[in-house]
């Protein structure tokens, strides 16, 4: 069995994040003990805010075992931010290349050296107006499938009460002093997925057993239920919507009619189909 250390990098990080975290926030941590001591294993987690993974890695850090993230392949570019990215063993993701593939190899990689893998399925910031999980693109599916670790489902809120996404900096908050609360569960149950052929409709299946896990432990962190259908963004998007900014155009709401999409929060109900080579 292994892990990996957590090394001068990612002490150095913290040393610059974890006190202004500390005097910034109040902290409502649970599920620590659902985070594996050992071998290598994948968390999944929800994105609301530009200051997630700094909140959350703050989390993880504290059970003794560090997350590597994949993120943007800018970040890394020279520089200080780039110099933190790289010691830290974070992945980079160059999207829409033919490297592209390259960040589910590192993933893999990792896990197999008995590493943390943190993944965002939804691949940005929410777009749904009400800030739950919006449908998960199928990244992580396709690394759980390959290498059978353990999936830790991670639900987290409160950074978005400070620092909520697509808003303008006069919109940030940091006073009164938010809760950053995160919450880890059980590992996902995919065995019933094994040694199945990974087709698109297969690695969709995965991901939405996923983000349900994800959104119901942030409707236990929330304390009030989920909606009935997960909002979907290209349908958004084909319509015209644009998450939080269209809300009050939307009259969001769950859908009360069969198959389909609710025409105007652009939210999955039931019957959709995935186009083939879905991916992170």
């Amino acid at each position: 069995m292994s892990r990996r250390r957590i090394g001068f990098w990612y002490r150095f990080a913290a040393v610059l994040a974890k006190p202004p975290l500390v005097v910034l926030f109040k902290r409502d941590w649970r599920g620590m003990e659902h985070i594996p001591q050992e071998d290598g294993f994948i968390t999944v987690v929800n994105h609301n805010s530009y200051l997630d993974p700094l909140s959350y890695a703050h989390y993880q850090y504290n059970t003794g075992r560090v997350p590597r993230f994949l993120a943007k392949d800018s970040l890394f570019k020279g520089g200080f931010v780039g110099a933190v990215m790289r010691g830290t063993g974070q992945i980079p993701v160059y999207r829409e290349t033919a490297d592209a593939v390259s960040a589910f190899r590192a993933a893999v990689e990792a896990i197999d050296k008995g590493e943390c893998v943190a993944f965002y399925p939804e691949g940005t910031l929410t777009r749904d107006p009400d800030m739950w999980p919006m449908e998960g693109k199928t990244g992580a599916a396709r690394v759980a499938l390959i290498t059978r670790a353990p999936v830790i489902p991670v639900a987290q809120w409160g950074a978005n009460e400070a620092v909520p996404p697509y808003a303008g900096i006069k919109k940030i908050r940091f006073f009164p002093r938010r809760t950053l609360k995160v919450l880890a569960g059980p590992p996902v149950d995919l065995s019933r997925f094994y040694d199945r052929e990974p087709t698109a409709e297969l690695l969709r299946e995965v991901t939405d057993v996923i983000m349900d896990a994800i959104t119901q432990l942030l409707a236990e962190v929330r304390g009030e239920p989920a909606p009935a259908q997960r909002y979907d963004r290209r349908r958004a998007l084909a319509q015209g919507r644009r998450g939080p900014a269209a809300k009050a155009a939307t009259g969001h709401g769950p859908a009360a009619h069969g198959a389909g999409t609710e025409p105007a929060t652009g939210r999955k109900t039931a019957g959709r189909t995935v186009a083939e080579g879905e991916s992170a």
